[in-house]
């Protein structure tokens, strides 16, 4: 409780963390004890092996940002769905979608989408909702599609395995892209006049409009198939991402000092931040487990003999109120080290359950009051009002939630290709 007011009057997340789990410990533990974990978790976080992944992944996506590439998977994608009613909306989608599979941000999606698909839509006379609320919703996808800070994070704090992770991400991240193209679908059905068609294009400048993106797929082959294929870890794999985005940019001649300053300031500042977050909620983590908070929810859910898919349903949407309050991310360092005990003592498998949180905090990023995609889209299309946002994604949220339920009782959609792989 003292932790849901302290963010509900904007203490940043790192900080309220961190002090309602150093008072809890101090609590249970002593101010020694308590003060000694704060230094051997910010030793750990920081020194581990795996958490070398979220930086490398980051600055990946900070030099892919940089280099172009979405100006080109946004072209690839109208060259084929462009000249359909609501076309550029979906060429939008399915561009966020490549974008967020090689930078693993939705905020990093959904800014540099803004500055690209917006204006072609606005050109050709898209209505701002439809417009905004694909670029909106588009963006949302980064945070799903492998490589996945959210999936890595969770992978982290559940000890599940990340390269499982990531693959079990793909199917429910091509679905969201299927979902998020049949909402468009739906809204120009409704009313046409909200996307019109844009200008066909033959089957040569389709097929010249694919040469743009073949580093993208490059890098993605590289990045998801040395991790598969077992040539190097997911750490590793991060590592060479990086290296390849600088490359790519180097190649298509993107690469400046100025270029390198701004990527790596864009990068360090993330760090820092997931860094403090991380931190703060490591030790909340600590002391719920302290408190023995997991095991009294396991007792409670066990004498309220509830269905194991009614303490699912439960979970989800205490998520989903959640998100009207929380970004994403917090949500899920706040939540994962209380629910996955449970989910585990249940039976249920721990990647199919990392897979149905991200999707369920998805929609987070999109919901008023604080869906953040929605305020970065505020920032970057000054022209296009609050209102207009939130209303442009209520279609897509429809899509979010049809997902969820699909992922929810379908746990195939996301086992499957772990099962055939690993």
């Amino acid at each position: 409780m003292i932790l849901l007011l302290l963010l509900l009057i904007r203490v940043p997340i790192a900080v309220a963390t961190g002090m309602v789990g150093i008072f809890g410990l101090a609590y249970y533990q002593g101010w020694n004890a308590a003060f000694a974990q704060v230094g051997i978790i910010a030793t750990e976080t920081v020194l581990t092996y795996e958490f070398a992944v979220i930086p490398l992944f980051i600055m990946m996506g900070t030099f892919i940002a940089r280099s172009g590439i979405a100006d080109d998977l946004f072209n690839a994608c109208y060259a084929f769905v462009g000249h359909l009613r609501g076309g550029l909306a979906m060429a939008t989608v399915l561009a966020c979608g490549g974008f967020g599979a090689v930078s693993g941000s939705s905020l990093a999606t959904a800014a540099t989408m803004a500055r690209i698909a917006y204006p072609p839509m606005k050109r050709f006379g898209y209505a701002d909702s439809l417009a905004s609320g694909s670029i909106a919703a588009g963006g949302t996808l980064g945070i799903l599609i492998p490589p996945s800070i959210a999936l890595v994070f969770y992978g982290i704090i559940t000890e599940t395995d990340i390269s499982a992770l990531f693959m079990a991400g793909i199917i429910p991240g091509i679905l969201g892209m299927v979902l998020y193209a049949l909402a468009v679908v739906y809204v120009v059905w409704r009313n046409p006049e909200k996307g019109p068609s844009g200008d066909p294009m033959s089957i040569g400048k389709r097929l010249l409009a694919l040469r743009g993106v073949w580093t993208t797929l490059l890098l993605f082959g590289i990045v998801m198939g040395g991790i598969y294929g077992g040539l190097f870890s997911p750490t590793e794999s991060a590592g060479i991402g990086a290296v390849g985005a600088l490359l790519i940019a180097m190649f298509r001649g993107k690469f400046s000092f100025e270029m390198l300053r701004l990527a790596m300031g864009d990068g360090i500042s993330t760090i820092v931040s997931l860094i403090m977050i991380l931190i703060g909620s490591f030790l909340f983590a600590n002391l719920v487990n302290v408190a023995r908070l997991p095991q009294l929810l396991i007792d409670v859910v066990g004498q309220m003999e509830l269905a194991p898919i009614m303490v699912i349903v439960t979970i989800v949407l205490i998520y989903v109120v959640l998100g009207c309050v929380l970004e994403s991310i917090s949500m899920m360092l706040l939540t994962v080290p209380v629910f996955y005990p449970l989910i585990a003592s249940m039976g249920y498998d721990l990647i199919w359950f990392g897979v149905l949180v991200v999707v369920v905090v998805e929609i987070s990023l999109i919901t008023p009051p604080v869906g953040l995609n929605v305020f970065v889209l505020n920032s970057v299309l000054r022209d296009v009002r609050l209102n207009d946002i939130f209303r442009g994604v209520v279609p897509f949220i429809a899509a979010d939630v049809v997902r969820v339920v699909l992922v929810m009782l379908i746990p195939a959609l996301s086992l499957a290709l772990p099962a055939f792989l690993l």
